[in-house]
């Protein structure tokens, strides 16, 4: 990966509201899974709206050195034709993720059930991040992995020439993991079962059906049970991908945080399983509304209209987490400026995602003036009885710290400054334009010069 010099930032307290109508990238999720799927059916599928950061990128060319086509149209038009289930190749050179955990980890699926061999790494920060989650049961399909100490990237990965279907119960709820052990499925012979302890983004299942798997989802106590069947023929499918909600997230709080803000993003996705912060910031007494409802490859969509608004503190209870794991560094800028503390419980799952997101956000806040402890997992603000800004953050290479940063320069007493601004395009390109269109002030070091 090409190192290239930091960019420094800053957010200056909005002056006006907030205004304009919008579209985010697309979702990342859907857009990583798109790609694999496509890769892995007969047939060209077409792509539209897919997030055209880095990380989706990574995925675009993984697949491409595994053998199959895979083609930008422009404007997020994509096609991709598959070589079907068993015929991915093995590529002649390591595979490079970038800082794509969810690509790293959901590739080692595809991996594991192809007699293939190869060699996975990352930046920095992807390689700081465990595989174990992944690579233990995967192990049980027949593939074997070698890794760093304390399973670390770099990895390696031979494939099973006639891998077994998997039998697993999730430790913890996992998209992620989740996603990997079904992909690992596919080509399995037989019934591959998991069994989640509560419900996780089912993107991946959406997608299965919408290729032509077969797969079941049955309530399983608190959890699900998915039944996949291996060996499916997966056809090739089109794929429209909605607008990110978890990039919906940074100018929603934006909006509602900033006095006379009233803004409109449009096609946003609206899975029941990615809309936890949308439902905490209601609770809060965000006003949002939600209109034009759609399905669109087999996923909901909808616009969100974001009217500035009072909001109070909150105490979420973990098992909300699944719902919203990427937008707690935005929720807790959300709790900083709320009245009245806020308790975000159960968080221990970020401290494994780019950076150590809970201790990340604390030294945000903490950078900011904001009254803010750890207990445990649990992270208590106190909502806004200090002034806030002034601060420089340090990002720890993670995209969503630094946009949360500069949300919170906009809507704090002072400036905020951010120590890199270059991630925020592995999820978001375009975000400092995008809020720029809507009135927001943020500079970036290299413009100035």
């Amino acid at each position: 990966m090409t190192q290239r010099a930091p960019i420094l930032a800053q957010a200056r307290p909005a002056t006006t509201g907030l205004t304009g109508k919008i579209r985010v990238p697309g979702d990342k999720s859907i857009s990583h899974r798109a790609l694999m799927f496509a890769a892995l059916a007969v047939g060209t599928s077409r792509i539209t709206g897919l997030l055209e950061g880095e990380d989706v990128l990574r995925t675009a060319a993984a697949m491409r050195a595994l053998g199959a086509s895979v083609t930008n149209h422009g404007a997020g038009v994509w096609s991709v034709t598959g070589l079907g289930l068993g015929a991915l190749q093995t590529p002649d050179d390591v595979l490079d993720m970038g800082n794509s955990g969810t690509a790293a980890r959901l590739l080692c699926g595809v991996l594991a059930s192809h007699d293939l061999f190869a060699v996975m790494t990352g930046d920095a920060s992807l390689r700081r991040r465990p595989m174990r989650r992944v690579i233990e049961p995967l192990a049980a399909s027949g593939a074997m992995f070698a890794a760093r100490p304390g399973d670390f990237l770099p990895l390696s990965v031979k494939g099973a020439a006639e891998a077994m279907p998997l039998t697993y119960r999730l430790p913890v709820a996992s998209a992620q993991v989740k996603s990997a052990l079904l992909l690992a499925g596919l080509n399995a012979r037989g019934i591959t079962s998991i069994e989640e302890p509560e419900p996780t983004r089912d993107h991946s299942e959406h997608m299965l059906r919408h290729f032509g798997a077969h797969l079941t989802i049955e309530p399983c106590g608190d959890g699900r049970l998915i039944r996949l069947t291996g060996q499916p023929e997966l056809t090739a499918a089109d794929i429209a991908v909605p607008g990110d909600p978890s990039s919906a997230a940074f100018p929603i709080v934006a909006a509602l945080l900033i006095a006379g803000s009233r803004i409109t993003i449009e096609a946003v996705g609206l899975n029941p399983l990615r809309t936890g912060l949308f439902t905490t910031l209601q609770e809060m007494g965000a006003d949002l509304s939600f209109s034009h409802h759609r399905i669109e490859g087999g996923e909901p969509v909808g616009d969100i209209t974001v009217t500035a608004s009072a909001l109070r503190g909150v105490d979420v209870s973990a098992d909300r987490a699944p719902s919203m794991i990427d937008e707690y560094p935005i929720l807790a800028i959300a709790c900083a400026c709320a009245a009245g503390p806020s308790r975000l419980r159960g968080l221990g799952e970020l401290r494994v995602k780019e950076s150590d997101r809970l201790s990340a956000t604390l030294a945000l806040l903490q950078a900011n003036g904001a009254a803010v402890s750890l207990e445990g997992d649990d992270l208590i603000i106190a909502g806004a009885v200090n002034k806030l800004g002034g601060g420089m953050v340090e990002t720890r290479m993670d995209h969503r710290l630094a946009m949360s940063a500069l949300v919170l320069g906009l809507a704090a007493d002072d400036p905020v400054q951010i120590d890199d601004a270059r991630f925020i395009d592995t999820s978001f390109p375009g975000f400092v334009p995008l809020m720029r269109s809507l009135g927001a002030t943020i500079t970036l070091a290299d413009e100035a010069a």
